[in-house]
């Protein structure tokens, strides 16, 4: 893995990366462990079924960090400052879906070292999360 991602003169509008992972019960269980919300629409499937979406579902925040895995080890990369996050939930995320978090690059601002993407994740193409992160991203030398 490289010590450092892109410098803010290597990146171009419309640059994009994705990851994808496929989220099981065991994750879920460790992302409550880890963050301590233990919500049961997450971890009991009993409540769960009683509810709207009928089955266990995902942390929202848990295809969030999808896209801060995208940002930090891939683009713009090691290196760069997460500096801020717009999410959406759109739907849920169930046991064995596999979300693929994807991020694209649509604004650079030089003079402040800034670049804005459009950080979205989808389960099957169906848009599960939508939102905007801008980042501090440095400059060679």
């Amino acid at each position: 893995m490289s010590q450092h991602g892109y410098y803010l003169e290597d990146l171009t509008i419309g640059m994009t990366s994705s990851y994808e992972k496929t989220i099981s019960g065991e994750d879920i269980t460790t992302f409550a462990a880890v963050t301590g919300d233990t919500n049961p629409v997450h971890l009991d499937e009993a409540y769960a079924a009683t509810t709207m979406f009928k089955a266990r579902i995902a942390h929202g925040m848990l295809s969030a960090g999808l896209i801060s895995t995208v940002l930090g080890t891939q683009l713009p990369g090691p290196g760069c400052i997460y500096l801020d996050q717009q999410i959406k939930f759109r739907a849920p995320v169930y046991i064995n879906d596999t979300v693929v978090a994807t991020v694209t690059v649509e604004e650079i601002d030089p003079r402040r070292r800034r670049v804005s993407l459009k950080t979205q994740c989808f389960v099957n193409e169906k848009l599960v999360a939508d939102g905007s992160a801008s980042m501090m991203v440095d400059k060679r030398g």
